[in-house]
Order: C-alpha cells, then structure tokens, then sequence
C-alpha cells in the first residue's frame, strides 16, 4: 500500500503554462512511476454511507487507487491499517486483500480508479 497526502505536495505550475505567470497550478498527486503497466479499466465516483464497509477483496490483475474527495476512511491493505482523508489517496497493488469502511460522521465520497494488466482477472471476495 503507497499513500499520498496532497498536503506533502507543493503547488507548481501545470507543463503547458507560462512559468512566469501560470494561470494553472497543480499537484501531483501520482506520477507514471508511481503506477503498474496496463490500461485504465474503471473510474468510479463512489459514496459510502457513515458506519459502511466494503467487503475485503482483491483484484487478480489490476491496481486500484482511491482519492478521497469528502470524509473520512479507514483502510486495511495486507495486514496494515491506515486513515485517508480528503486530499489523500492510497494505491493498492493486485492480489492485495483490502477492505475500506466509513470512519467518519458523513456520507465518504471517493475516486475509484482501476489499471488492469489485461489478462482477464477477476475479483475475488474473502
């Protein structure tokens, strides 16, 4: 499990800007190196409701990242446990169990981005 918190980012201003007076600034939250080899499967706006889960799994052959967009979450990747706010994302290798429940008062709202390795894997509940 790779976490990123945007608050550890500098700001800088996005590659097709004037460097001297952007009118765009970025962070980088993942880069190419960060990521697997493949092609982008699935991006899902999700919401999860105060006090859900969803149930533990792993994806055979494809990477998942999730962005936290609004609340709170509480993540259990192989064993290792972790909280993700807004602004944060964790990247989630295949073949790793994982779990994510709802750790705050409000409805979790969250980017599910999926790169597969294209070799017709499947996912499976434990």
């Amino acid at each position: 499990m790779k976490i990123f918190r945007l608050k550890d980012l500098e700001w800088i201003p996005a590659s097709h800007e004037n460097r001297e007076s952007p009118s765009v600034w970025k962070k980088v939250l993942l880069q190419k190196a960060d990521l697997s080899e493949g092609r982008v499967q699935m991006v899902n706006w999700c919401r999860m409701e105060p006090e859900k889960a969803f149930r533990a799994h792993y994806h055979e052959d494809m990477e998942e990242i999730f962005i936290i967009l609004k609340g709170q979450a509480k993540i259990f990747v192989h064993g290792e446990e972790a909280e993700l706010g807004k602004g944060e994302a964790v990247v989630i290798p295949p073949r790793e169990v994982h779990e994510m429940k709802n750790a705050g008062g409000e409805d979790l709202e969250y980017l599910a981005v999926g790169i597969s390795q294209g070799k017709g894997g499947k996912t499976v509940v434990v």
